[in-house]
């Protein structure tokens, strides 16, 4: 079982940041593309944002120019950095990893996000 540890969620106002990570084996980090999904109260999972091994990114159409997804080889760690948050934003954000080509296969466990207006 591949384990991902998330952290950085938390309160902030609307137009604030905050900083998502999510830690991986070195093993699991070197072959597998990984993102994040957020789930919002009565809402479905939708995928945020995602980072394949060679740095290639992709984006919500909801989230473009206010995250960014960034791999840090050296710490094994994605990160996903909010700026501009809005009420919107608020969800559950789930980390997760896949290998090429394939679904998701193992997810964090999950840090929730609010922001007040």
């Amino acid at each position: 079982q591949v384990q991902l540890v998330e952290s950085g969620g938390g309160l902030v106002q609307a137009g604030g940041s905050l900083r998502l990570s999510c830690a991986a084996s070195a093993s699991v980090f070197s072959i597998n593309a990984m993102g994040w999904y957020r789930q919002a109260t009565g809402k479905q999972r939708e995928l945020v944002a995602a980072i394949t091994v060679a740095g290639t990114t992709n984006y919500a159409d909801s989230v473009k120019g206010r995250f960014t997804i960034s791999r840090d080889r050296a710490k094994n760690t994605v990160y996903l950095q909010m700026n501009s948050l809005k009420p919107e934003d608020t969800a559950i954000y789930y980390c997760y990893s896949n290998l090429p080509g394939l679904p998701p296969s193992s997810w964090g466990q999950g840090t929730q996000v609010t922001v007040s207006a």
